[in-house]
């Protein structure tokens, strides 16, 4: 039987959630019956050699090109082109970003960077614009790619992140099938965009309990014999995933005499600003920021407690991943955290401030008998759901 052929788009395949989830995803699809590609904007990340062996890498041609005038505002564009003398393309970048505003979208500005970009040749089964909403890989899938069927994903809360419903009410339209990674999150999207929601539908990040636990055997963590309450979280480090808090509740609790310890997982633009606030602090024996890895299963599995201080997300798939190691957890209420912890009983949830979260904390400190009950909630949950059920929601729309 021929092969049904695939194509993921995403950014890159850096560390973190939603790339993650993009590769337990791919290790799901049977490679007998499905030819994947994955379309990146740039070959990087820390997950690219984790990809499987039977998954075709490409990237968007000449990327390099348009990235800057992506990221920059279309003001410093133009004046960047005219210190260049390239006068014409100055003023037809002011055109278009004149359009843009009046329009309330950027549409036409994508068309215009891609002018030159040919668009794909080969024909798919199925086209997904996985790291979404981003809207130059909705823009791209939606006029660049031909596929019979076409998926948008949405990873984030769209009521914190840039969403544009102008942008979106216009082009979501074009994909058969929009998938949202948390009820609470398919909600927000349908009371934004009700015209597209006989379209949505939820699909939970994935992941795989058996690969998580055979991992945290891997490497062996906290070998220096420190006596106290080891805590640990995971995820980039920048404001959204709120380190500054936990920094902060760090310094309230060892100031009154609680012995912990916090690991931090993961890389980010915010390390200096932390570096620095941990400094202020003179928190550097007990806060650490340990970097990025692609593989932090071990620090969950020999934490005292697990912390997820998120101000926004729109599914935590660290979460899911450290309940496996059925280890007491305190998150903060996000978009999508009342799916994953049930409140009280395998976790304790807070506001997603920092009182939220040192109250939580504190609480969970001052009752340690309750630990084993979480643990046990955690281990009798049926946490793990059917790959073969989740990735078929997805295959079964061709």
């Amino acid at each position: 039987m021929k092969k049904k052929k695939i194509v993921f788009m995403a950014i890159t395949m850096n560390i973190g959630g939603t790339e993650k989830a993009l590769l337990s995803l791919l290790e799901a699809i049977p490679q007998d019956s499905y030819d994947i590609t994955l379309l990146l904007l740039e070959k990087k990340g820390g997950f690219l050699a984790d990809l499987p062996a039977h998954v075709t890498v490409k990237t968007v041609d000449h990327y390099e090109e348009i990235a800057a005038a992506l990221h920059e505002a279309p003001i410093t564009n133009m004046k960047n082109e005219w210190r260049q003398r390239q006068y014409k393309q100055a003023c037809i970048t002011a055109m278009y970003a004149l359009i843009s505003k009046w329009r309330k979208e950027r549409s036409l500005f994508y068309k215009h960077l891609l002018r030159r970009h040919p668009k794909e040749q080969e024909e798919y089964d199925l086209a997904v614009a996985y790291a979404g909403p981003m809207e130059l890989i909705t823009y791209y899938i939606a006029n660049h790619v031909k596929a019979k069927v076409k998926v948008q994903w949405i990873h984030f809360d769209i009521s914190k992140i840039g969403f544009n419903p102008s942008f979106a009410k216009r082009w979501y339209p074009f994909f058969q099938k929009i998938f949202i990674v948390s009820q609470e999150g398919k909600a927000k999207l349908n009371r934004v965009l009700p015209q597209v929601k006989e379209r949505t539908d939820v699909f939970t990040n994935m992941i795989s309990k058996a690969a998580l636990l055979k991992a945290s055997e891997e490497e062996s963590v906290f070998v220096d014999h420190f006596q106290g309450i080891t805590l640990v979280t995971v995820g980039r480090l920048s404001l959204e995933k709120g380190q500054d808090m936990a920094i902060s509740v760090t310094a309230k609790l060892r100031k009154e005499g609680y012995p912990i310890r916090w690991y931090c997982i993961g890389e980010g633009n915010a390390r200096a600003t932390y570096e620095q606030l941990i400094r202020e602090a003179k928190l550097e024996e007990s806060f650490h920021l340990v970097g990025a890895t692609t593989n932090p299963y071990p620090y969950m599995k020999a934490c005292d407690v697990y912390v997820q201080p998120s101000r926004h997300e729109g599914y935590c798939i660290t979460l899911s991943e450290a309940k496996c190691f059925h280890v007491p957890i305190v998150t903060t209420d996000f978009t999508g955290a009342s799916e994953q912890i049930r409140h009280e009983q395998t976790g304790i949830i807070v506001p997603p401030t920092e009182e939220g979260l040192y109250e939580g904390l504190k609480k969970l400190l001052d009752h340690p008998e309750r630990w084993a009950s979480f643990r046990n909630e955690l281990m009798n949950e049926a946490e793990n759901k059917a790959e073969s059920q989740t990735v078929h929601q997805l295959l079964n729309l061709m």
